[in-house]
């Protein structure tokens, strides 16, 4: 570290260093093929689950290039006219027109009057190719010279997949907008300068663009798919987590400047103290996002991916592009309050409020531990009620046309008319299969299909809302019912949107239970190495397990008593655990490494006062940061995003503002000397009274608000 903090801040070798850079960004951005990531995010269930398996063997029917766009008419709940229902007819036969079953497209009035639906028969590529126009032109032929007050709505897998197009449509541009707005806003108040705040932008910008072309290219030639909701993770967490390094970095240089002349070498102390936490908490996030690629799910192995691609450049630019590009503008950067030697003899002789809080919380350490312990608990309790699963209609924020529509066919048809359940079976027991499905709850209709010699496809229409628990349910107890069967329709494999919907959310919570546990092994090696101590890493794990759990009830509590969400999505749990425990080790690493540096000289309680000190102005203001940063992703109209986005925004602030700047502080003096064993106890003279009077000026120079 102490070479490459040399180079990137000397006289001659920051320019270069900078010259260098461009250059190969630029070559970067010119070579490396701009791929674009794909809109609609599939399910990347592995081959070995049952409905893959369906999906798999229905390829080699006859109509296996097929889907269907199903069009609903209603009236907003009253009875369709009579000339409401010709209009439909004539409908109807122009949308046969487009159909590559004309003879299917036959309008269909449910009971009660008040609504009619066509299915439209569609080439399945054909629709892959141009799912926006498809739909567009689905739309306009339904919608001709309808009678007054009569709507038409798009709805089934080619509704529903515009739909989710059209949630992600300009999402990076709006996305990256926003997040560049409140980063910018969030560094002109934390710096108070007007200028300061365009160089970390700019870095931590451009290692965002580079992180996009080289992440979605290195995906592509691995194989991995980089859908638009994996591009909007990747955006936050390398604006996020960049900017974080960039203002411990900055606050550490500023430090610096305080009392070195030569900002060269204030910069070269900077990098080669902050250089190793920032390497050490990046490395820890890039390598907890690596596990993700053991996942069974390929969405999961691509987040993970991607993202680690991303935290590895955030982490380069940080500790090189950053330190090149802040000591060749100098010290004017920091106007109106630029740093000089000597200033912190004019610092208020007061301590600052880090040093007093600090203090403070080494007086009474149970006291504050328990009364934090105790306010986590309280959040915990939010986790009643707590449930993983929505349902199709409920993954979206708003009513686009396909939850409308499906809404209405829930009213006046069969809850599960959209959703396409297929049990594949061998021929011979077709009947057998088809009479043993018919006779379970939450079946509606049963009808055998085509034949690809060797298997039947039987055709299965449930009650239940698609995608819903009581969908599932009945899934299940298919999939029992065949499994407890004699003969061949033990064979029978159930497939379908449904049975998809519930392998993923089995795919998912296994890939929970799997990176979990080597996450937490990941964060506890890392803490030790850094540390030199195996009671820290047990500690400082618990407080971002704590901080973790705490955040999910408060999150649950919001979506279910305010936000009207029923549940969570499949990955969301995943997601907030991963994102909370790999930032939450950064703010440890920050606060912790510096303890252990100001340990060496001023013993274990004086080093954490002054550690927090310093640290605590940094790691408050970029846990805000990254706080906001991530509940950008509540402008996207995707559930599971809002959810992960306001999840992570509660833990972050949980952890900077309680966990990390009273809780962990209140262990430490807790514990004493024993937080670092097995290390060797700090020297005596750090324990001579004459020395905690010298630290109490020099905190409260470094800290004097």
């Amino acid at each position: 570290m102490t070479t490459i903090a040399r180079f990137v801040s000397g006289r001659i070798t920051a320019w270069v260093t900078l010259a260098l850079s461009a250059a190969t960004i630029g070559l970067l951005f010119a070579v490396v093929p701009s791929a674009e990531a794909d809109s609609f995010p599939a399910a990347g269930l592995p081959e070995s689950a049952e409905s893959a398996r369906v999906a798999a063997l229905l390829d080699e029917f006859p109509s296996a290039d097929s889907t269907v766009g199903i069009v609903v008419w209603s009236r907003d709940g009253n009875e369709l006219s009579d000339d409401d229902v010709a209009a439909i007819t004539e409908r109807a036969a122009d949308l046969a027109d487009i159909s590559t079953t004309p003879e299917a497209v036959r309008p269909q009035v449910s009971d009660d009057g008040a609504a009619a639906l066509v299915a439209v028969p569609l080439d399945a590529s054909t629709v892959e190719d141009d799912v926006a126009g498809t739909a567009d032109e689905i739309r306009a032929l339904a919608s001709v010279e309808l009678p007054d007050g009569l709507d038409a709505r798009l709805t089934g897998p080619v509704g529903f997949q515009d739909d989710v197009a059209d949630a992600f449509a300009g999402a990076d541009v709006r996305l990256l907008l926003v997040t560049v707005i409140v980063v910018a806003v969030l560094l002109i108040v934390t710096y108070r300068s007007p200028v300061l705040w365009i160089v970390p932008l700019a870095v931590v910008g451009t290692a965002d663009g580079l992180a996009r072309i080289v992440a979605t290219a290195l995906a592509e030639a691995a194989g991995v798919t980089i859908d638009a909701s994996v591009g909007g993770i990747l955006s936050v967490l390398v604006f996020g987590a960049g900017t974080n390094y960039a203002l411990l970095l900055v606050a550490r240089y500023r430090e610096e400047l305080l009392v070195q002349e030569d900002r060269h070498r204030a910069m070269t102390t900077a990098v080669r103290s902050a250089g190793p936490a920032i390497a050490a908490s990046g490395g820890t996030v890039a390598l907890s996002l690596l596990t993700l690629l053991l996942a069974s799910l390929s969405g999961n192995r691509a987040l993970g991916f991607a993202c680690a691609v991303g935290v590895v450049i955030a982490i380069v630019f940080a500790l090189v592009v950053l330190p090149a590009a802040l000591v060749v503008c100098g010290r004017g950067l920091f106007w109106p309050f630029v740093p000089r030697v000597g200033h912190r003899a004019h610092r208020a002789q007061r301590p600052g409020f880090w040093t007093r809080l600090g203090r403070g919380v080494s007086r009474r350490p149970a006291i504050v531990a328990t009364a934090s312990i105790a306010g986590i608990g309280a959040l915990l309790l939010g986790l009643g009620g707590y449930t993983v699963g929505l349902s199709q209609t409920d993954q979206f924020l708003g009513s686009p046309d396909s939850v409308l529509a499906q809404e209405t066919i829930d009213t006046s048809f069969s809850a599960g008319l959209t959703s396409r359940t297929t049990v594949l079976t061998p021929d011979g027991a077709a009947d057998d299969t088809a009479s043993l499905v018919g006779d379970l709850d939450g079946v509606d209709t049963v009808q055998a299909g085509e034949s690809d010699g060797t298997l039947t496809a039987v055709s299965v229409t449930l009650d239940a809302e698609p995608e819903s628990e009581a969908a599932f349910d009945t899934i299940r107890s298919m999939r029992a019912a065949i499994a407890d069967a004699d003969g061949a329709v033990s064979d029978a494999l159930v497939g379908g949107s449904d049975a998809t919907a519930l392998d993923t959310g089995d795919a998912a919570a296994a890939d929970l239970a799997l990176i979990v546990p080597i996450i937490l092994a990941i964060v506890f090696v890392i803490l030790a190495l850094l540390l030199r101590s195996l009671v820290a890493p047990v500690l400082l794990i618990a407080s971002v397990l704590a901080t973790f759990f705490a955040s999910l009830g408060a999150g649950n509590w919001l979506f279910l008593n305010v936000l009207d969400f029923p549940a969570f999505d499949a990955n969301v749990t995943l997601y907030a655990f991963l994102f909370l425990v790999a930032l939450g080790v950064d703010y440890n690493i920050f606060l912790t490494t510096r303890a252990r540096e100001e340990r060496v000289l001023h013993g274990t309680r004086e080093g954490m006062i002054r550690a927090l000190a310093s640290t605590g102005g940094v790691i408050t203001s970029a846990g805000i940061l990254l706080a906001a940063v991530f509940a950008v992703l509540g402008v996207l109209p995707v559930v599971a995003l809002t959810q992960v986005g306001i999840i992570v925004c509660i833990g972050v602030l949980l952890d900077t503002l309680v966990v990390r700047t009273v809780l962990v502080p209140a262990l430490v003096f807790l514990t004493g000397d024993a937080f670092w064993w097995p290390t060797n106890a700090p020297l005596e003279a750090a324990r001579e009274p004459a020395t905690g009077a010298r630290n109490e000026r020099e905190t409260r120079e470094l800290s004097g608000s």
